[in-house]
């Protein structure tokens, strides 16, 4: 039997929030989850979400239905001629993991994001910070039209192939020297094709959060010329004095050590 939630039912976005909160209650292994213990406590939520007449979104139910898939192929016996076939017995559980991981980079970008927009308000009504300002801006571009662009190309991507490279060690702190490399040569480039050129989701997302460093650096500034057009990643005045010396680098790099 599971153990008791205690909780006021709270509200999630999406069924990947509310797993991620089971897991961290539980103070569960991402990687080794149990998934009769996390399935029977997803499932109660979603008995108490129906009592509490709280309307769920078919994610909900779908995400539902593939706990219980995972559970029944956790309990059938493993196929030993299929591992010696591979070499190693797959974990039903770790497409979910994967999915689960990707989803809190994407918290951790969003609270990112968001801390970024209090600095920003805060920053901009500074007389001071004028010289950041790009003497042709264009129309007015938010970090969530940046967002927006790098979740379509996300979307994208998993209706081609992307190639995983498994002994890939791409890090933020990587994709911010690439991109360092890249503005030293071209004024600005177009954000989607950026995105586009990655060979995989961990480079696509270590690049898209390199981007947001490089934002709050202000040595980046994010442009669009035409409405609905697409969003560019431009050269600002900052870019020489964010990296005029190695100590930017040095602070990037053992943040993200």
């Amino acid at each position: 039997m599971s153990s008791p939630l205690n909780f006021h039912l709270e509200k999630y976005d999406g069924p990947l929030d509310l797993l991620l909160d089971l897991i961290r209650k539980q103070e569960i292994n991402i990687y080794d989850i149990p998934i009769a213990q996390i399935t029977a406590q997803y499932i109660e939520y979603m008995q108490k979400a129906v009592e509490m007449n709280i309307e769920l979104s078919a994610e909900f139910v779908y995400m539902a239905a593939t706990l219980i898939h995972i559970k029944s192929k956790l309990l059938l016996p493993r196929d030993p001629e299929l591992s010696k076939l591979t070499g190693e017995e797959e974990d039903p559980r770790r497409e979910l993991v994967d999915r689960l991981l990707e989803h809190e980079r994407f918290k951790a970008a969003a609270e990112m994001l968001h801390q970024k927009r209090v600095i920003e308000e805060a920053v901009w009504s500074n007389p001071q910070m004028e010289q950041f300002v790009d003497e042709d801006p264009g129309l007015a571009v938010t970090l969530h039209d940046l967002v927006k662009t790098f979740q379509s190309v996300l979307e994208r991507a998993k209706q081609r192939p992307i190639y995983e490279i498994t002994t890939e060690e791409v890090s933020v702190p990587d994709m911010i020297r690439h991109l360092r490399k890249i503005f030293e040569h071209d004024e600005s480039v177009s954000a989607r094709e950026l995105f586009e050129r990655q060979r995989s989701r961990r480079a696509m997302i270590c690049l898209f959060l390199a981007v947001l460093e490089l934002v709050k650096l202000q040595a980046v500034g994010l442009v669009q010329k035409d409405l609905f057009g697409e969003i560019g990643l431009k050269r600002l005045k900052g870019f020489e004095t964010a990296f005029g010396s190695e100590q930017v680098m040095s602070a990037i790099d053992e943040g993200y050590n």
